[in-house]
């Protein structure tokens, strides 16, 4: 039966982690793996969390099954963090816990599947696994262009596919913080967005990978609670991977809101079906210490604390990016305006490639960049190197 499979290609973010690892210059600058870094370059376990992590080891009783929907302290506790004062919206919303952000993603379109969606349109460039979650689901992805090429969101885009959407349609939106390209949506286009979704009925899926890493906790999802304020029902993933650093405990959140007790919990039970079909329970270590945090206000603040100092770091970068100004023929000054770990610089896969080879810099082929692989210490290589392989055009 083996012999049947046909070879899948390579991921290509895994080989460059290869090239960038056996590389031996010392200079040399990791701009894709789309982890957080220090200006030291490192990628540390928070604070807030060794300390949850001492407290569950001191204090925890039992390893014992918690059932598909997960730790729903830790759901429960993030839900003001998400949605606001009014957590669940008048009992309109329900949540339990995922293996990361990508399992929600997964369980989302995945129920939203089950309930009669037949396409589900998306601004591209997205994050790559949206598409192979959705192809591996069947799931017709129809494509819109997300970004300008002055850097900035092309609302018109997004408000075109909701108004052509048919009866079975969703869309897929980023809470905060786009991934790839670090363009998001203004108060203004948010607004115009959920009159759009209100008025045609398409299902809304918000993705929320990077919550506080963009402006702040409660700005980086305002976005999002304008458009539920707007609809009957949506479905919201969510990540603690990037806020809290738990990348390899896989920690995240799945969030249903419908009109009424009735849907609502129907719906949850599929949800829990479904969880249960494919993952049976979710790891439990890394809720419980985020569960812990939210808990106690000292932990909380800690927490915080931290990753107010990530994004800072972030916008330190991306307004010493956007000062260089035009560099051969990149225009850096968008990056300034843009969120997140992620931008997309307008190179070819040349131009990557003699990054790469010429000065030890390593980027995905699309030109996708971490900003957090940038520090005080090399950005000013980075500046120079682009000025110099774009501007031999």
């Amino acid at each position: 039966m083996l012999e049947r499979l046909d070879e899948q290609s390579p991921d290509a973010l895994l080989a460059l982690i290869k090239m960038h690892a056996a590389d031996p210059r010392s200079d040399k600058i990791d701009l894709g793996v789309g982890v957080y870094r220090t200006d030291e370059g490192g990628t540390p376990v928070f604070e807030a969390i060794k300390r949850a992590e001492q407290q569950l080891v001191d204090e925890q009783s039992s390893k014992s099954y918690l059932g598909p929907e997960g730790d729903m302290g830790f759901v429960n506790a993030l839900m003001p963090y998400i949605f606001g004062e009014d957590a669940t919206m008048g009992g309109r919303i329900a949540g339990m816990q995922t293996p990361g952000g990508t399992g929600a993603v997964r369980l989302a379109a995945a129920l939203a599947q089950k309930a009669g969606m037949t396409k589900l349109h998306m601004g591209t460039p997205s994050w790559p696994n949206h598409a192979q979650i959705l192809g591996d689901i069947s799931l017709e992805m129809a494509p819109f262009d997300h970004a300008n090429p002055d850097g900035t969101a092309n609302v018109e885009a997004v408000l075109a596919a909701i108004r052509g959407a048919g009866s079975n349609d969703g869309i897929l939106l980023h809470g905060c913080c786009h991934n790839p390209t670090g363009v998001d949506y203004s108060d203004e286009d948010w607004a115009a967005i959920g009159d759009a979704i209100a008025e045609t009925g398409i299902f809304p899926i918000i993705d929320t990978a990077y919550h506080g890493l963009g402006h702040g906790l409660e700005e980086d999802v305002a976005g999002l609670r304008s458009v539920l304020a707007k609809v009957p029902e949506a479905f919201i993933a969510y990540s603690c991977d990037k806020n809290f650093g738990m990348y390899r405990d896989r920690v995240g959140a799945f969030y249903i809101l419908a009109n009424g007790q009735e849907t609502l919990d129907t719906a949850f039970s599929n949800a829990n079906a479904l969880a249960r079909a494919s993952w049976s329970m979710p790891p439990d270590h890394g809720a419980a210490a985020v569960r812990l945090i939210l808990r106690d206000s000292d932990l909380t603040k800690v927490w915080k604390d931290e990753l107010e100092q990530m994004r800072n770091r972030m916008r330190q970068v991306r307004d010493r990016l956007a000062e260089a100004g035009t560099q051969g023929s990149v225009d850096m000054v968008p990056l300034g305006i843009q969120n997140g770990l992620f931008s997309v610089l307008p190179v070819s896969k040349e131009q990557v490639a003699q990054l790469r080879e010429d000065h030890g810099i390593y980027m995905a082929g699309s030109g996708r960049i971490n900003i957090a692989g940038l520090t005080m210490g090399n950005i000013d290589k980075f500046i120079g190197a682009i000025a110099e392989v774009t501007g031999s055009d």
